[in-house]
């Protein structure tokens, strides 16, 4: 777990190869867990004390979590929100909520359904005084400093993926220009896991099967 500022910590996985980034961001009275890192005991006891006695929610904003999210659910029962077209996978679950185009949480955190790289892939947008959007998979780490929206083999709809790259540019306010956190694969950046605005540049696509 790396302290990224005074409110945002990046979990990582202890496999070099994950494709998984999860990010922990201090919001208050509703701190929340974006994504979930493989869990082990260590994890959790670390989220428990960030958790500082608070009633964190978990935002899963891909599939790609899920297994991770249903053994963290055995250890911590806080509830969680899901975009409505990958609940169906987490059947049985209680304290699971969905959503379709547009949600804003108890800490003022906004989410706005981006679908391309999975069908349900969201994004997180924190408002000032945090001013940074947790972006899933909808922006991937490509060389340091870069983000792009990448196609992959395991893309679901790669139109539908660019449609939701310039519907993320339409809904960030112009004058925000928040940092980036990335949900895929970090390895490639260099100490700063945190992007500014600029790393994504002039909305750059890259068309590429892996």
């Amino acid at each position: 777990m790396m302290r990224i500022s005074r409110n945002i910590w990046l979990l990582s996985s202890c496999k070099i190869s994950t494709e998984v980034s999860s990010w922990w961001l201090d919001s208050g009275k509703q701190p929340v867990l974006i994504d979930c890192p493989e869990v082990d005991q260590t994890l959790v006891h670390k989220l428990l004390e960030l958790a500082a006695g608070r009633s964190p929610l978990i935002v899963l904003t891909s599939r790609d979590s899920h297994n991770n999210f249903k053994k963290l659910r055995e250890y911590l029962n806080w509830d969680a929100l899901i975009q409505e077209q990958e609940a169906y996978l987490l059947p049985g679950l209680s304290g699971l909520e969905s959503f379709s185009e547009e949600f804003n949480t108890y800490s003022g955190l906004k989410l706005l359904w981006t679908p391309g790289a999975t069908p349900g892939s969201c994004i997180v947008y924190a408002p000032l005084p945090w001013n940074v959007v947790f972006c899933g998979r909808l922006l991937i780490p490509v060389a340091n400093n870069r983000l792009v929206g990448l196609r992959t083999k395991k893309t679901f709809h790669w139109t539908m993926q660019k449609k939701s790259l310039q519907k993320f540019r339409d809904w960030i306010p112009l004058e925000a220009r928040p940092s980036l956190a990335s949900g895929g694969n970090l390895n490639v950046l260099g100490s700063a896991k945190l992007l500014p605005w600029e790393a994504w540049g002039k909305g750059e696509n890259i068309d590429v099967i892996e």
